[in-house]
């Protein structure tokens, strides 16, 4: 027979199972979700139940994970999850793409596209954008044993991506003639590493996420203003696409984005991207 105190102290046991419950954070992957389920629902996502994500892979830090499966987490996938919660959806799907085809929108079947995207007038044409979450500028990536500086890079080995802003603004600002194009970043690294080139350019932010990544392999020694910002990249005329930037710019003023940012970004590259030394074009 229970006795009167096990079965109380049972008793308290499920009432704070109940209490710890409910006080449990929302989570879509590794991501606390913060805002309310549903306050802003979409009536036709792109694949029903779901948040379709499209990006190009490798993102670290942006993206914590080598492939869809494994990746749970990150700065934009989490901003991906917390627009899905608002939404009304309880999960997000990641879809990896070519970054050629996705800047040339030939991708199809998403709700939306978060790979670092700089927001150009050219790209508009093809593309609806979001409101802008985060400040771009053009980093410069050296192997730590061999940096260079501002002068030296107009002869150097420099590397890029292909239908970058960076590619774009090494030719017609730097007046790098023939850079080495990669298809993705992922093969421009890995060239940097090899010797291949003497420097890789992309966004500070992407190169700040290699410059840990590489443990001490790679650093970055520059940058170069742009003025440029990310946003995110809609279906063009897409009906939701008004409803999801109302989201996205509400998690800009709220202070979403800004927590996101800190756990993300600031504290994974352990240095504010304002004190990287500005070149001179």
């Amino acid at each position: 027979m229970m006795t009167f105190t096990k079965r109380a102290l049972l008793a308290t046991a499920a009432v704070l199972a109940l209490s710890t419950a409910s006080f449990a954070a929302d989570m879509i992957g590794n991501c606390e979700v913060i805002g309310k389920k549903g306050d802003m629902p979409i009536a036709a996502p792109a694949k029903a139940g779901q948040l379709t994500l499209e990006t190009n892979l490798p993102a670290p830090i942006w993206y914590n994970g080598d492939t869809p499966e494994t990746i749970k987490d990150g700065m934009e996938f989490c901003m991906a999850a917390e627009i899905a919660w608002r939404a009304g959806l309880d999960k997000v799907v990641l879809v990896p793409v070519e970054w050629d085809a996705l800047i040339a929108g030939q991708t199809h079947d998403f709700d939306l596209a978060m790979s670092e995207i700089s927001i150009t007038d050219e790209r508009k044409k093809v593309h609806d954008f979001s409101t802008p979450y985060f400040n771009s500028d053009i980093g410069v990536l050296t192997r730590a044993d061999a940096p260079i500086d501002e002068k030296s890079i107009k002869t150097a080995k420099v590397g890029v991506q292909q239908a970058t802003t960076g590619a774009a603004f090494m030719t017609d600002k730097i007046g790098i003639t023939s850079p080495q194009v990669f298809p993705d970043a992922g093969s421009m690294f890995a060239a940097l590493t090899a010797g291949q080139i003497d420097v890789a350019i992309t966004d500070t932010s992407i190169v700040l996420a290699q410059e840990v990544q590489s443990k001490g392999k790679l650093k970055v020694i520059g940058q170069y203003k742009t003025g440029e910002t990310y946003g995110a990249i809609y279906p063009k005329g897409n009906p939701n696409n008004a409803t999801i930037d109302k989201i996205l710019a509400g998690m800009v003023a709220d202070g979403t984005i800004a927590k996101l940012s800190g756990k993300y970004l600031a504290a994974a590259w352990g240095k504010d991207p304002a004190t990287i030394t500005y070149f001179n074009p």
